[in-house]
Parts: structure tokens; C-alpha cells; sequence
């Protein structure tokens, strides 16, 4: 992808916060309206079991740091290209201009650069489970792969719910890696999207958290892996879904299991009401589906075993919490000014050989590909025709999901993943607010992304 350099330098002031957290990584928190962080990504060595791997972290940390703000908060980060690798970030699903120092996944970091980030929340952003990654084109899958990824959490009116406040807090991040110092990547593995056998919580095998006996744990979930699927469900335990990509839903839901497609965060309650024991987080067996006539050559998706990737165990006795009866409203966007459609399929390019395609083009830097109107509200119809399921993400502006097949979508709430299933139509609903300029829709496997699977967005 094209961009400038990076070679802007923020004024070098100390850390406003920074609390730190009982437990790795590092967490920074905004104060007096401000967060401002040195961002370096650089090689970290990672251990978990026998297996001593050399991955890619931020601040030598895997995940990266936990970044807190508040809505009208100002965010700066100084970011610091130290991997052999031109890189940048995206600061997924925040709602921020797509240009100059805030979200543009068009600024390239040369090794060695650095470039001086710097957005203001709006006053109006919704408190959710947000997070960052590289996004330069090409390169995204490998550098996410190689762990770099960290949570954003935007604090707000969902934090002040009186029985959310009074709930222990935990937040998990799933990766997977692989303990091959230098994975012979076949083809096929890379059409597929790449899954490791390590998979990991919080950069740890099997870690523990904890349930307070008789009270609520909130848990922030986010899947952080390029390709990987997680099916999760918690021992005698349902999930209450209180939030999605975009921020809180309007009242809890009860899950017995949870689907996080690559990209896809969610906030649960789970109440501390069963005998007191230790208890397992299941990652379940989810077939993602395979390469058309490839799958006839072994080039499908595993459909992965169940295996305890946490444990929760249960603490201290604490004063009985309800659940909330209800959380923050949620109002339908208005009926749409324009329907598109978006076909997602793979075929060949000359030159590049396999290619996930977008309308039967992969992308290209040069080409815009949708050119809509500031307030516009849209229809979006993301059919995929392929052998695969697709997580389909746009940037700067979160959607609401109304139908899947026709059928309507029985949950009111905001995203900016959704994942489309082989032979699946899903039709989503999209309102372009407060920002101009050009930004990209792709499918969250990253693999596939870098493989031709986004188009340019510009809003004017």
C-alpha cells in the first residue's frame, strides 16, 4: 500500500498514567482528557511450554499494551517501526477520521521510522472493546500472526451500569501461533488462512482467571487470531451477551456458546452461581469450510477438536449482584437511501496466482471502489459464493446486521465484523457520520485480505 513515510515525532512527554495492571501486559489509561504512549513494535521472544518462539510484539509485550480512554479524550501514540518490516496501525472500530494522524491504513513506516499518531475521540464515541493492529497491506497476516495485536478500551455509559460496576473484570485475548521457527508456508495453508497449533489466552497457555462466589465477572473477548475460529463455552456456565463490536446492546442475552469469527470482540457476564470448583473455557470444534475442488485435495479448513484453552476458578465470597435488566438502548438506522452488493469469491490473477476477490477484482491501491455520500445511509449485500467463510470488517463506521438469507437478524446491535458463511447472504445496514476521506472494507482472515479480499471506500 502507498503512503508517505512516517517521520513526524511527538513531543516527547512522560506517560500520564499509567496504572499497571496486576497481570502482563503493561495497561495505560488516559488522564486529564489525555493518553499518550511510545508504541514500538519490535521482536519478542515468547515462551510457552518447551517452545521458545521468536515473535513480533509492542513494548515487548504479546498482546500489547492495554490502552484505556474516554470519550473527548485526545490519543497519541508515538509509534516506532523496529521489525524488519514497513509497518503501521489501524485502531480497529473506533470511530475516527480515516485520514492524516488517526485511522489511515494508507501511511506506510519504513524500518526504522517512526510516526506520530494523534486523534481526539469524538464526545459521542461509545465506551466498547475496541483494538489495535498493523495494517499495511501485504504484511498484515504474517505481523498479526507474529502477535501484534493489543486491546483499546473506551470507557463511557456502559462502565456506570451500577451491577457492571460492581463485577470483577477480566480480559482475554485469543491468538494461536505456531512453535515452527520457520514455517515451509504451503500455498494451500496460506489460501486457507493460517492457523497455529499454540493457541493462547492473554500470550499464555491454559492461564487462570477467576469467578467471585455469588458475584458477576465481566469478560472483554477478543479474537486476535488471522484465521482461526472460536467456538467457546464455559463449563456449566451461559455467557449473559451484554456487548458487540460496536458497544453495549440494549439488555443481556443469555449464550450457552459464543462464535468469534478473526476481528470479533464481546463483553459477557458470568454469574459465580455454581458450586464452587474450577471450571474450563472450551474452544469447540467450528469447520470454516474449504477451497472448492481444492478441498477434494486435502485444502479445507480443520474443523479443530475441543480443548481447554482457560481456566476460571472460583474466589472469596462477595455480596450477591443481579444481572442488569436492561443496558443502553439501541435505535434502528432509518430505512436506506441506496443497496449495494458485494460478491466474494476467489479465482486467478496473472502474475499472482490464487486471489480472494471483492465483485470479481482483488484490490487494487489505485481504484476506489465505493464512492458514497457523508450521512448517507446504505444497504450493504455481502453474498459469498465461495467454499469459505468470510468475516466481512469496514472501517470508521460500525453497521447493524438485518438479515441473513432473508431471514431477519434477531439481534439489534452495532458491529464492524460479521462473518458470512459459504452460500450465505447477509445484508447489513451502514450510516457514513462525521468523516471524510478514503478508508477499506475487507474480509477479516487475513490471509485473504492480503491476497486481494478489500476495496477502497472513500466518503465525501
Amino acid at each position: 500500500m502507498t503512503g508517505a513515510s512516517g517521520t513526524v515525532l511527538l513531543s516527547q512527554c512522560s506517560h500520564k498514567t499509567l496504572s499497571r495492571s496486576q497481570t502482563f501486559p503493561q495497561n495505560y489509561i488516559s488522564q486529564d482528557g489525555l493518553l499518550s504512549v511510545d508504541m514500538v513494535a519490535q521482536e519478542t521472544p515468547m515462551q510457552l511450554g518447551r517452545n521458545r518462539l521468536k515473535q513480533w510484539g509492542y513494548n515487548g509485550q504479546i498482546p500489547g499494551p492495554r490502552l484505556e480512554a474516554k470519550p473527548g479524550d485526545t490519543i497519541k501514540i508515538n509509534f516506532q517501526n523496529q521489525l524488519p518490516q514497513t509497518s503501521n496501525l489501524h485502531y480497529h472500530g473506533l470511530h475516527i477520521p480515516p485520514t492524516g494522524t488517526a485511522d489511515n491504513v494508507f501511511v506506510a513506516v519504513p524500518p526504522g521510522e517512526q510516526f506520530s499518531y494523534e486523534f481526539t475521540l469524538p464526545k459521542k464515541h461509545p465506551s466498547g472493546t475496541f483494538w489495535y493492529h498493523p495494517h499495511y497491506h501485504g504484511q498484515v497476516a504474517e505481523q498479526v500472526f507474529k502477535g501484534l495485536a493489543g486491546l483499546l478500551i473506551v470507557r463511557g455509559e456502559l462502565d456506570e451500569i451500577p451491577e457492571i460496576q460492581a463485577a470483577s473484570e477480566q480480559f482475554l485475548v485469543f491468538q494461536d501461533f505456531t512453535a515452527n521457527p520457520n514455517p515451509n508456508l504451503s500455498r494451500g495453508a496460506i489460501m486457507l488462512g493460517r492457523e497455529g497449533e499454540l493457541v493462547t489466552v492473554n500470550g499464555k497457555l491454559k492461564p487462570e482467571f477467576s469467578i467471585p462466589t455469588q458475584g458477576l465477572v465481566r469478560l472483554h473477548l477478543l479474537n486476535a487470531s488471522i484465521s482461526r475460529f472460536y467456538r467457546l463455552s464455559l463449563d456449566e456456565h451461559p455467557f449473559y451477551l451484554i456487548a458487540t463490536d460496536g458497544g453495549a446492546i440494549s439488555e443481556p442475552v443469555e449464550l450457552t456458546e459464543l462464535l468469534l469469527a478473526p476481528g470479533e470482540r464481546v463483553q459477557v457476564l458470568i454469574q459465580g452461581d455454581r458450586p464452587p470448583s474450577q471450571y474450563q473455557l472450551l474452544s469447540l470444534p467450528y469447520d470454516r469450510g474449504t477451497m472448492g475442488m481444492m478441498g477434494h485435495m486435502g485444502l479445507s479448513s480443520s474443523s479443530n477438536p475441543t480443548q481447554a484453552i482457560a481456566t476460571f476458578n472460583y474466589t472469596e465470597p462477595v455480596a450477591p449482584t443481579p444481572l442488569p435488566k436492561t443496558l443502553i438502548p439501541i435505535t434502528p438506522l432509518p430505512e436506506p437511501q441506496t443497496l449495494r452488493q458485494f460478491t466474494l469469491n476467489h479465482g486467478m490473477n496473472p502474475g499472482m496466482g490464487m486471489v480472494f476477490l471483492i465483485n470479481n477484482q482483488a484490490f487494487n491501491h489505485q481504484r476506489i471502489d465505493v464512492k458514497a455520500k457523508l450521512n448517507q445511509i446504505e444497504d450493504w449485500e455481502i453474498i459469498n459464493l465461495g467454499g469459505m467463510d468470510h468475516p466481512f470488517h469496514i472501517h470508521v463506521n460500525a453497521f447493524q446486521i438485518i438479515s441473513r438469507n432473508q431471514t431477519p437478524e434477531p439481534l439489534l446491535a452495532w458491529k464492524d465484523v460479521v462473518n458470512v458463511r459459504r452460500g450465505e447472504t447477509v445484508r447489513l445496514r451502514i450510516q457514513y457520520q462525521d468523516f471524510i476521506g478514503k478508508t477499506v472494507y475487507h474480509c477479516h482472515i487475513l490471509d485473504h485480505e492480503d491476497r486481494g479480499m478489500m476495496g477502497i471506500l472513500e466518503i465525501a
